[in-house]
C-alpha cells in the first residue's frame, strides 16, 4: 500500500557521504512524520522517533532494553495530542550544535540539520563508509536543549551516559 504521505526530500544530497539503509529510511520517515503532523520542519524528536523504528542497532544502544524503547516511542507518540503541541508552529534551533547558518535546509529545524552534519563527521571519524543511526543517535544526545533529548529525559533516558556508550562502542570500532 502506498502511503498517502508525499515524500518531503531525498534522505542525503550530492556529494554527501552515503546513509545506511537504516538512516536512510529513518530520515526519509521523519519528513514524513513532521508533513503528517503538520510541522513546516522535521526536528530532532521526528529524527529520533524514525531512527527507533527504522534502526535495531539504535534500538540495542538503550541499557534498558526493548522497555526502555517502548517507552521513549510512547513519549514520542504523544508529541502530536500532549506534551508536543507546544512545539507546534515553532522552530527548533538549540543553539548547541552548529546549524547551517545562511544556508537553511529546507524542512529541517536548524537543531536536526545540525545533528545530521555531525552525524556525517561522526561517520567520517570513524573512517565509515556509510553514516549509520549510532551516528545520528550519537549526534542528538550531544545537544543537550534538543527536543529528542528532552524526549529521552522524559522517559528515564540519560542522554549524557547514552552518549557515552555510543562513543565507547564507536572506538572499540575504530580499533
Amino acid at each position: 500500500m502506498r502511503s498517502r504521505t508525499p515524500d518531503t526530500g531525498r534522505a542525503g544530497a550530492p556529494g554527501e557521504d552515503p546513509l545506511s539503509a537504516e538512516l536512510a529510511t529513518a530520515v526519509v520517515g521523519a519528513r514524513r512524520r513532521a508533513a503528517r503532523d503538520g510541522d513546516r520542519q522535521a526536528d530532532t524528536a521526528h529524527l529520533l522517533h524514525t531512527l527507533l523504528e527504522a534502526d535495531p542497532a539504535a534500538r540495542r544502544a538503550f541499557e534498558g532494553g526493548p522497555a526502555q524503547v517502548a517507552r521513549l516511542l510512547g513519549y514520542l507518540v504523544q508529541r502530536t495530542i500532549g506534551y508536543g503541541l507546544r512545539w507546534s508552529g515553532t522552530i527548533e534551533d538549540s543553539g548547541a550544535l552548529p546549524s547551517l547558518a545562511g544556508s537553511p535546509v529546507p524542512g529541517w529545524s536548524p537543531a536536526a540539520a545540525g545533528a545530521m552534519r555531525e552525524a556525517r563527521d561522526r561517520a567520517r571519524a570513524r573512517g565509515a563508509a556509510q553514516v549509520e543511526g549510532t551516528d545520528l543517535l550519537a549526534a542528538l544526545v550531544r545537544d543537550s536543549r534538543c527536543r529528542a533529548v528532552e524526549v529521552l529525559r522524559r522517559a528515564g533516558v540519560d542522554p549524557v551516559a547514552l552518549g557515552a556508550r555510543l562513543d565507547a562502542a564507536a572506538r572499540c570500532e575504530c580499533g
